[in-house]
C-alpha cells in the first residue's frame, strides 16, 4: 500500500494511524531533563470524535495540542496512533475527512466479502432496514432466499466492532452509537427465537486485541522514525469512560500480568470535550431501581467498577498533552 504524501494515516478495523518520514530533530533543542538527549519512550493512543472534533467541527483543543506534538518540519515528536470506534462511513470518505480535519493524507483499505457470517462494524442509516436483513440470514442460516422451518442454533458468527452506546457530534446531546444498534438486534433475536445472539468476536474499545494492535502500530511508528528507547509507558485519551476509560484500564491490568511487547503501562485519560461531563454521577451495576447512572457498557464485558475509573481526569486533549509531557519530564 502506497502512502500519500510524506504523512499518512492508515487505516484498519477500529483504528487509524499517523505514520511519519525519518526522524528530524527540533533544532537540536533536547527534551529531558538532565541535559541527555531523550528519545520517547512513550505513545499516545488518541480516540477521534469528542477528542478530536465533534461531527465536522475541529476541537480547538485538538489543534493547540497537535502545535505541542508535531516539531517545526511537521514531524511527530512522539509515536500517535488514533484508535476509534467509528465505521459508519465508507473507508474512503473517512479517510478524506480525516485529511481535510488533521491536515494530512490517510490510506484506505478493501473490505472483504460476505454470506459466510455476519460482520458488523458501524450503525448503519437506515436501521430497521439492517435489522431486517441481518436477522433473515441468521435466521435462515445465510439463506435468506429459501427460509427454514426452525432458526439454526448456534447461529452464523458473528462480529462486531464498536460498542459504543453513545458518541458525541455537533448536537447538545450523545447520539446512538453502534451499541445502541447491536442491543437493538440482540433483543429482537432474543424474541423471535428465546435464545442469546453470541457474538464469535467482539473487537474495537475496549477490547484488548484493539489495545495490543495499537501497541504494535506505535512501536513500529517508532522504529521508523530510528527512536531505538522502546516505547514503555502509554497513554490513552478519550472521552467515553465505557470504552475509552475502560479500555486502557483492561489493558494496564493485561499488561501488568503479560509481558508481550515493550509496553509496561496504559494510563487512561478523560476529557470533557465529549460524552463525558464532569456532573455525570458514578454508572453504577444494572439493577432496576439503582440510584446513580446506569451502566453504558455492553453485556459481554461485564460491570467492573475499578475499570471505569480514569487515572486522570481533564479538560480537553491540549491539557491532556500537557500533564502527559510534564509526566514524562519534556518541555512545554
Amino acid at each position: 500500500m502506497a502512502a500519500l504524501g510524506e504523512a499518512a494515516a492508515r487505516w484498519a478495523p477500529g483504528l487509524w494511524r499517523r505514520a511519519v518520514r525519518a526522524p528530524v530533530w527540533l533544532g537540536g533543542r533536547r527534551f529531558a531533563s538532565g541535559g541527555a538527549q531523550s528519545l520517547p519512550t512513550f505513545g499516545l493512543l488518541l480516540d477521534i470524535d469528542g477528542v478530536l472534533v465533534r461531527g465536522h467541527q475541529v476541537i480547538p483543543a485538538a489543534q493547540e495540542a497537535f502545535r505541542q506534538l508535531l516539531d517545526p518540519q511537521g514531524q511527530l515528536r512522539v509515536p500517535v496512533v488514533f484508535v476509534t470506534n467509528a465505521g459508519n462511513i465508507s473507508q474512503c470518505s473517512k479517510a478524506e475527512e480525516l485529511s481535510a480535519q488533521l491536515g494530512f493524507q490517510t490510506l484506505p483499505r478493501n473490505d472483504f466479502p460476505v454470506i459466510e457470517g455476519v460482520l458488523l462494524l458501524g450503525e448503519p442509516v437506515r436501521w430497521e432496514t439492517s435489522l431486517q436483513l441481518i436477522t433473515d440470514v441468521l435466521l435462515s442460516d445465510g439463506n435468506p432466499g429459501t427460509g427454514l422451518a426452525t432458526a439454526p442454533y448456534p447461529h452464523l458468527p458473528v462480529l462486531a466492532s464498536n460498542t459504543d452506546l453513545l458518541w458525541m457530534a455537533e448536537a447538545k446531546m450523545p447520539r446512538f452509537g453502534h451499541g445502541t444498534f447491536l442491543l437493538c438486534l440482540e433483543a429482537i433475536y432474543r424474541k423471535l427465537t428465546g435464545r442469546e445472539l453470541h457474538y464469535t468476536g467482539l473487537t474495537g474499545k475496549p477490547s484488548l486485541l484493539t489495545y495490543r494492535y495499537a501497541e504494535g502500530l506505535l512501536a513500529r511508528q517508532a522504529e521508523r522514525r530510528g527512536w531505538a528507547a522502546p516505547i514503555r509507558s502509554l497513554y490513552a485519551v478519550g472521552d467515553n469512560p465505557m470504552s475509552d476509560v475502560y479500555g486502557a484500564n483492561l489493558f494496564h491490568q493485561h499488561l501488568q500480568t503479560q509481558q508481550e511487547g515493550a509496553a509496561r503501562s496504559c494510563a487512561s485519560i478523560l476529557v470533557c470535550t465529549g460524552v463525558y461531563g464532569p456532573q455525570a454521577p458514578s454508572p453504577t451495576a444494572p439493577a432496576p431501581g439503582s440510584e446513580g447512572s446506569p451502566f453504558h457498557g455492553h453485556r459481554d464485558f461485564g460491570f467492573r467498577p475499578e475499570l471505569l475509573q480514569a487515572a486522570h481526569v481533564v479538560s480537553d486533549l491540549h491539557e491532556a498533552v500537557r500533564l502527559v509531557l510534564h509526566k514524562e519530564g519534556w518541555a512545554l
